[in-house]
């Protein structure tokens, strides 16, 4: 659209461009979440939101200890706000899991549940994110909708870096799974042996765990479309049947 010569900024205009662009792209139509992202989605917002709260009253709290002198009453305040910000929490998270039960995505949610190092939260901003599975049609499209897929850094014959992540990507789905690794490279059978491959092999630990992040979606979005539980078993024979091929 930057690209285009324009001669001014009204609604009219835009309308011209806007159509011009589909006439020339042919995106895709739109369709409208089901009524189930909305369930999920508001109240994974909603439990950020007290979760932001939730660290700034016990900052405050911690602040306030530090002093010579703490008003009982203030103290008091703090503490009751901060068990209210839990309770709502808590709240919020059994609705969540009751979604994940008997909503229209219980099915990818147990799935997903499946994978050892995701839990409840995680695999709720994976249905949410991507869509029940359905934003990229494959593993290696949707890590790069994540952002988790290296991008090539050439240009001409002097230039040649390191493959690495972009900036790009959907935050919130980089930061659930970034965070479900952290788990999952110490419990998970499949993603610990990848992630201690990566460090021994010199890896900073940070690139280690994007890769493993990006391995655990792959697991997540491959369970999911093949209908098949987690079963680290199936993904090691798998590995030495690859292998027996090469």
């Amino acid at each position: 659209m930057k690209s285009l010569p324009r001669k001014g900024e009204t609604d009219a205009l835009d309308a011209g461009y806007l159509t011009q662009f589909a006439a020339e792209r042919r995106p895709d139509p739109w369709t409208p979440p089901p009524a189930v992202y909305h369930e999920l989605r508001q109240r994974l917002a909603a439990r950020d939101a007290l979760l932001e709260m939730r660290k700034l009253a016990q900052n405050h709290r911690h602040a306030l200890s530090q002093w010579p002198i703490v008003v009982g009453s203030v103290l008091t305040q703090l503490d009751e706000s901060i068990a209210d910000l839990n309770r709502r929490m808590g709240q919020l998270e059994a609705e969540l899991a009751a979604i994940l039960q008997d909503g229209a995505w219980a099915e990818s949610a147990a799935l997903v549940l499946s994978i050892t190092g995701i839990g409840m939260l995680t695999a709720a901003w994976l249905l949410v994110t991507t869509l029940n599975f359905t934003i990229a049609p494959t593993a290696e499209s949707l890590a790069a909708y994540a952002g988790l897929a290296p991008l090539p850094h050439d240009s001409g014959s002097s230039v040649r870096g390191r493959r690495q992540l972009g900036h790009g990507g959907n935050r919130r789905l980089r930061t659930a799974l970034y965070l479900a690794t952290l788990s999952a490279a110490r419990h998970n059978p499949v993603i610990r042996p990848f992630y201690q491959r990566l460090c021994a092999a010199g890896k900073p630990k940070k690139v280690a765990r994007c890769a493993a992040a990006r391995k655990l979606l792959q697991l997540a979005w491959a369970v999911v479309k093949h209908k098949r539980p987690f079963d680290p078993a199936y993904q090691v024979q798998r590995r030495a049947q690859t292998q027996a091929i090469a």
